[in-house]
């Protein structure tokens, strides 16, 4: 398993970016195709902005390369098991995943 940022696919990578420059908030309609992130104009995000708190983007949004936490981990761990699918609504704390809701058939 990759567990370091620069190892990862550029899907990924501009998965990670946007979780970071989220921060604190939520991502709509998240689909991943063959286990990677598709980043389309579909994908909604709402950040939260708090009044007297720091509002910007995580610090490792300017660095090249950094561990992955093993939140983002298990995330890509779902992506690579799943294989294709949306994500309804990924929740982001801190810049990192934090939970997310999901459609799945009743049926299976």
């Amino acid at each position: 398993m990759v567990k370091r940022f620069i190892h990862l696919s550029l899907a990924r990578q501009r998965l990670i970016r946007l979780l970071q420059n989220t921060n604190f908030g939520k991502i709509e309609s998240l689909a991943f195709e063959g286990g990677e992130p598709v980043l389309e104009k579909s994908v909604r995000r709402q950040r939260e902005v708090k009044f007297g708190s720091e509002n910007g983007s995580r610090a490792e949004d300017c660095l090249a390369d950094f561990e992955l936490k093993q939140q983002v981990l298990e995330l890509f761990d779902f992506f690579d098991e799943k294989r294709d699918g949306v994500i309804e609504l990924l929740e982001v704390r801190n810049g990192l995943p934090f939970r997310m809701v999901i459609v799945e058939c009743a049926c299976c």
